[in-house]
């Protein structure tokens, strides 16, 4: 901690930016032996939530809201995810969706941690409620974005109807950067996995680095670029698929 009270961290009203010096670490009903540092909510003005869950060995959690939908991705050790009468084991860069309503338990083996964003499920006339998901990112297939292979997407939920979000990684060469400032209806919650580089938020340059943690509200201008010697990656939430009128 600076002496001085400094921290990169910065919270203005169409987004944030959230560094690891300021985490502050919370029980959350439905997790036991576990800690959860809370980075994005509805009293930040988001319409999702996203928190890291930090369990001990032995550490569980469990479904506890009806209605929402949870995403959840491995950071680091080895998770047992009970759901549909069947175990399955989550290692880093695994993850699981579990749709609303989805009874389930998460078990950690060893100490883990994990990413997790939860969101009312919006149904949508005519689709199907989505099903429950299991992958390993790096076996995703990667799509340049805009034709440029310096920077690779990952779609990590099927890009269908049926889902109200959707979550991806991207993964930028050094000095690759997003080839637009965009400013879109959809908001992101983000985490650095690994890298950084600057990020524009609304009329501010931030410089960012892995752990970061970054909300974008609806219509915030954001741009991306990456530095160092090595790739830039992070993980990304944003709601997708809905008309924002049923929200009123």
């Amino acid at each position: 901690m600076s002496l001085t009270g400094f921290t990169r961290t910065h919270v203005a009203p169409d987004h944030a930016l959230l560094t690891p010096d300021t985490f502050i670490r919370a029980p959350l009903p439905g997790w036991t032996n576990t800690l959860c540092i809370v980075h994005i909510s509805p009293e930040l003005g988001a319409r999702f939530k996203m928190y890291t869950a930090e369990m001990q060995p032995g550490g569980s959690g469990e479904m506890t809201l009806l209605d929402i939908q949870r995403f959840a991705y491995v950071l680091s050790g080895r998770v047992g995810l009970e759901v549909a009468g069947a175990q399955h084991t989550l290692e880093p860069h695994r993850y699981a969706y579990l749709p609303a309503n989805t009874p389930h338990r998460f078990t950690a083996y060893t100490e883990s941690r994990m990413v997790v964003f939860e969101k009312p499920y919006q149904a949508l006339a005519g689709a199907e409620a989505p099903s429950l998901v299991l992958g390993f990112e790096p076996e995703v297939a990667a799509t340049p974005l805009m034709g440029d292979e310096a920077l690779q997407v990952r779609l990590l939920l099927p890009d269908h109807p049926s889902f109200d979000l959707a979550v991806n990684t991207m993964t930028f060469e050094p000095g690759a950067h997003l080839p637009m400032v965009e400013t879109h209806v959809m908001e992101h919650g983000l985490l650095f996995l690994q890298g950084g580089g600057v990020y524009r938020l609304g009329e501010r340059w931030y410089p960012v680095q892995t752990g970061d943690v970054i909300w974008m509200a609806s219509y915030c201008p954001q741009w991306f670029g990456a530095l160092g010697k090595g790739p830039s990656k992070y993980l990304i939430y944003k709601d997708v698929n809905r008309h924002s009128l049923e929200l009123l």
